[in-house]
């Protein structure tokens, strides 16, 4: 692994490599082409990438506020500039497809069962986690974003402009992957495997309860139509049915139903 003397300093980085989607990002490449297929739709994942990524520097700055560590400190700096930065990058590029857009933006529909996009920093209490925790959910958060990044740039061929941004934010997602591992090994070197295994499996139950909400409300939209066009329809018609024996206009009401007027019961 890297030395990570040298990590706190943009210019001497360490030469990145090229990410490389995991089986499950590349099984759902179709998904992501038709996705990313719709020119509107495009436009809100990046303004919702754009927040995700400042929110995730946010913490990260907090994280490097509460760290005892000074290596962590500076690392931690770097990388909530650089999230900032990509937060900057999706906004401006939003920005240019609204320009070439003349009518408004289609209001976006409900669509969290699609593969989150994220790094899942909304979910973290940095006041709450350790150096070596925090470093396996950054490890973990940042291998799975480079992950599905490398994808998007894939599928964004008859884009070139969206595709160069993730391609470049693909470069800085690779060097906080490197630099999150090689550091839980510093500050963790007898349970940074375990610390790692823990991070993946809440990550896994996170996306587990999504995807059961997301079905649990499909299930909801099923059995309401069911309702509305199976059950109703027999009492609608029995209503209408009931209604032609009643006779139209007022009707007289037989005198003993007003004696409740003059009891409790």
């Amino acid at each position: 692994m890297e030395s990570s003397a040298s990590y706190p300093n943009a210019a001497t980085r360490p030469k990145r490599r090229h990410s490389v989607a995991a089986g499950v990002d590349r099984m759902l490449a179709p998904l992501h082409r038709w996705v990313w297929g719709d020119f509107d739709r495009r436009i809100q994942k990046l303004l919702r990438f754009g927040e995700t990524e400042v929110d995730g520097g946010r913490d990260i700055l907090r994280a490097a506020e509460v760290t005892r560590d000074p290596l962590l400190r500076r690392l931690y700096l770097l990388h909530a500039v650089d999230e900032h930065r990509h937060g900057l990058l999706f906004r401006r590029r939003a920005t240019d497809l609204l320009r070439v857009r003349p009518s408004g933006l289609k209001p976006e529909s409900s669509r969290e069962w699609l593969p989150s996009s994220g790094h899942g920093l909304d979910d973290l209490r940095v006041e709450e986690e350790t150096d070596d925790t925090m470093l396996a959910f950054l490890h973990v958060a940042e291998k799975a974003a480079a992950s599905r990044f490398t994808v998007y740039r894939d599928v964004l061929q008859l884009d070139p402009g969206t595709r160069a941004v993730f391609e470049d934010i693909l470069h800085d997602e690779v060097f906080h992957m490197n630099y999150t591992l090689t550091q839980l090994v510093r500050v963790s070197p007898e349970r940074h495997r375990w610390n790692l295994w823990r991070a993946r499996a809440s990550r896994l139950w996170k996306g587990y309860l999504r995807l059961a909400t997301a079905v649990g409300g499909i299930i909801g939209t099923v059995l309401l139509t069911v309702q509305y066009f199976v059950i109703l329809p027999p009492f609608a018609w029995l209503a209408k049915r009931a209604e032609r024996r009643e006779r139209p206009g007022w009707n007289p009401i037989a005198p003993d139903r007003n004696d409740s007027l003059h009891k409790q019961y």
